[in-house]
């Protein structure tokens, strides 16, 4: 019999970006919470379902009164997904983990229930609800330019749109944008183009040295990369769900 040796089907590594609330508690907590349940009391079941991010930067608390804050939040069904601007020594495996790099959209507003629209939910079916409003943030640019080089450790993330990097991009360094990826220098980190999922991203270099090159999910690694592409001027792209390549110069 003869063996038939083939490809195996290539993971797909993929990046989400949801649109989470942040709440920053303020002490006493007991007071702080009083003003939530005002605050719930007039726009019921807004917190219900929604991803919540716990800011506590500045406060001075210790493990327990956080615990029993997040305890707190879980009897009002606020179910918070993690925790920004925490002491690592505040944090343990019982607690949500800890969140770093929220961008800041804007304001969003509570919508209040007013006696007339609560008479008319009311009155409306048993399984129907009344509908919520969120302002949406303000599409954001679609292009960064860093004119500096990336250094070994950094992590770059643009899920916006396309980075372009004037320098390089050293070993151990890490790009990831949500468009293409263009590099005027070497390319000696990872680089992750349409981590949200943009199949016709593609990465550019000058000079090709990764570690790992990665197009919506699909990636290869520095030995799947041919001798022959190394340190050349050359671009990615993907045709379906297989990576091609071709020589800028």
């Amino acid at each position: 019999m003869t063996s038939v040796l083939t490809q195996p089907r290539p993971i797909r590594l993929k990046g989400r970006s949801f649109l989470a609330l942040s709440l920053t508690p303020e002490l006493p907590f007991a007071d702080w919470l009083a003003r939530l349940d005002d605050l719930a009391s007039r726009s019921t079941g807004f917190f219900m379902r929604r991803p919540v991010v716990l800011d506590i930067a500045g406060l001075e608390i210790d493990r327990a009164q956080l615990r029993d804050l997040v305890d707190q939040l879980g009897t009002r069904q606020v179910r918070i997904m993690g925790i920004e601007g925490a002491r690592p020594s505040l944090l343990d495996a019982s607690l949500p983990p800890a969140m770093t790099d929220g961008r800041t959209t804007s304001d969003i507003e509570v919508p209040v229930v007013t006696d007339g629209a609560k008479a008319a939910t009311d009155s409306a079916a048993p399984n129907q609800s009344a509908a919520v409003s969120i302002a949406l943030p303000a599409k954001a640019v679609a292009s960064l330019v860093v004119t500096e080089p990336v250094r070994s450790g950094q992590s770059l993330i643009f899920i916006e749109g396309d980075v372009t990097v004037i320098g390089s991009v050293a070993s151990g360094a890490e790009i990831v944008a949500g468009g293409s990826i263009h590099v005027y220098g070497t390319l000696r980190g990872r680089a992750l183009a349409g981590a949200m999922g943009n199949a016709s991203a593609r990465i550019f270099c000058r000079k090709l040295e990764a570690e790992l090159l990665s197009i919506d999910g699909y990636y290869k690694t520095a030995e799947d990369l041919g001798p022959e592409l190394r340190g050349k001027a050359v671009q990615f792209w993907l045709e379906g769900d297989t990576f091609k390549s071709g020589s800028l110069a």
